[in-house]
């Protein structure tokens, strides 16, 4: 339950779906309410299929460009850290996709999987975290419960997006502002972690 519990707090607070919500609203303000399910349920199952990718297969991608994970680490604390930093500071920018990408968006049949599930909620840090979960060391249980951490972010993102409209109302810019802060604090906390933990294996390596 340790492992299943630490995949779904680390993982949910990186996807940081609360942060997928403007754009969510902005590019589905002309569909219906099914229609804004369907395309919410699409970019969910698109980003449950890239987090799967990058924690089976990240390893074997690693091993064949010949990176350490433990390197990887880092530079997935550096980009997280970065990210975090973005979320704290007022005023920053906190998009992770342009102006210029959510016009062109506006213009596609299907924004599920660009720029929804990717780079929105299946960004380069969840995959990094992905990633560096994977070790020789996991059980098929472990793995078991790693995917099942995987599921039960995709589930409570849908949630949190289904009901983008309903919190948005509710917290206000002031309540929208405070829990992006709140997501920067723990991203920043998870950034420091990864590489304070590679750091400190590379040392005793």
């Amino acid at each position: 339950m340790n492992i299943l519990l630490a995949t779904f707090t680390t993982l949910l607070s990186v996807v940081n779906p609360f942060g997928a919500m403007p754009v969510f609203l902005t590019l589905t303000e002309d569909d219906t309410p099914a229609e804004r399910a369907s395309i919410g349920l699409k970019a969910c199952m698109y980003m449950l299929g890239v987090l799967s990718v990058s924690f089976f297969a990240g390893q074997y991608v690693l091993n064949f460009f010949g990176i350490n994970i433990h390197h990887l680490r880092i530079a997935g604390g550096i980009l997280l850290m970065r990210s975090a930093f973005d979320l704290l500071t007022p005023g920053g920018n906190r998009a992770k996709v342009s102006e210029e990408t959510i016009e062109a968006s506006r213009a596609k049949d299907d924004i599920s999987f660009t720029p929804l599930a990717m780079p929105m909620l299946s960004g380069p840090g969840s995959m990094a975290v992905c990633i560096s979960l994977f070790t020789n060391k996991l059980t098929y249980s472990d793995m078991a419960l790693i995917f099942l951490g995987f599921v039960l972010v995709v589930v409570a993102s849908y949630i949190i997006l289904m009901s983008s409209l309903r919190l948005t109302r509710f917290l206000g810019r002031p309540g929208m502002a405070a829990l992006a802060r709140i997501m920067g604090f723990l991203t920043l906390a998870i950034g420091v972690n990864f590489i304070m933990t590679a750091i400190k294996a590379l040392f005793v390596a």
